[in-house]
């Protein structure tokens, strides 16, 4: 790939944060430059207040992302280069799972190996009818190269997610949403944006401050912080939605009609 051409591409559209892998002749697999280039595109916007969410694709309808880019990586033989590989794809899906609103991750076909990592650490999980997610890669006699374990197991519970990661298999879209791993499949006669659309019309509806909060609190869960931080994050997000103008623009609106 010309080193010119970015692996990510990314935009702006209204409130709504696109990012998309622009690797589809390598089936969007996951280069150290990618996973660099997608924390950049995450880490650059997460202070825009206006967004109220972030849309994660590949490019085509093949692959989602197929996997970490084994032809790059297999020059890494060293202890000291896997953990390093390790800490550096963590540190950019940390920039997803961190992102301050919602990030979806629109499953345009196969989100395998490293990509199913990809897609666990954003929020949610919406699917093309053809896509497949799996944590494959035992195949390779390996276990989650990009922090992504843990994301499995928080989702479907230990058990369940240490029997998905040692059969190594692929789910279908409709055995992944029937698993837990999945949050909504496009209908047969609907497209993939149309589904991504519809799926985050509730969500759009609320105000960008809100959905920050929320974020925030389901944000302290997924990092298991102690009960006492979990407190301070709720209790900020309370006070922050609590002032705000648009609280007390919608109370009124009860109270007139009480």
């Amino acid at each position: 790939m010309d080193a010119a051409i970015p692996p990510v591409l990314v935009e702006r559209a209204g409130d709504v944060l696109r990012v998309r892998i622009d690797r589809p002749g390598k089936h969007n697999a996951l280069s150290r430059a990618c996973l660099a280039a997608l924390g950049e595109a995450f880490a650059a916007h997460a202070d825009e207040p206006g967004l109220k969410a972030a849309v994660l694709t590949g490019a085509g309808d093949k692959a989602f992302a197929a996997g970490g880019d084994l032809r790059e990586f297999a020059a890494l033989r060293a202890d000291s280069e896997a953990r390093t590989l390790f800490s550096s794809a963590h540190a950019a899906l940390e920039r997803i799972r961190c992102f301050p609103v919602p990030v979806v991750a629109a499953l345009n076909g196969l989100a395998l190996g490293g990509g199913a990592e990809l897609a666990l650490a954003c929020d949610f999980r919406v699917a093309a009818p053809h896509a497949t997610i799996g944590y494959v890669q035992a195949r390779l006699n390996i276990s989650s190269g990009f922090g992504g374990g843990a994301d499995l197991m928080r989702l479907i519970g230990p058990s369940r997610g240490l029997l998905f990661a040692l059969r190594a298999e692929s789910l279908t879209a409709a055995q992944a949403h029937a698993a837990g791993l999945v949050d909504e499949v496009a209908r047969e006669d609907e497209t993939l944006d149309g589904c991504v659309e519809r799926f985050l019309a509730p969500l759009m509806r609320q105000a960008p401050q809100v959905i920050r909060a929320w974020k925030a609190i389901a944000l302290a869960e997924r990092r298991r912080v102690d009960a006492a931080a979990a407190h301070e994050v709720e209790r900020d997000a309370f006070a922050r939605t609590w002032v705000h103008p648009d609280h007390w623009a919608a109370a009124d609106k009860v109270l007139k009609r009480a």
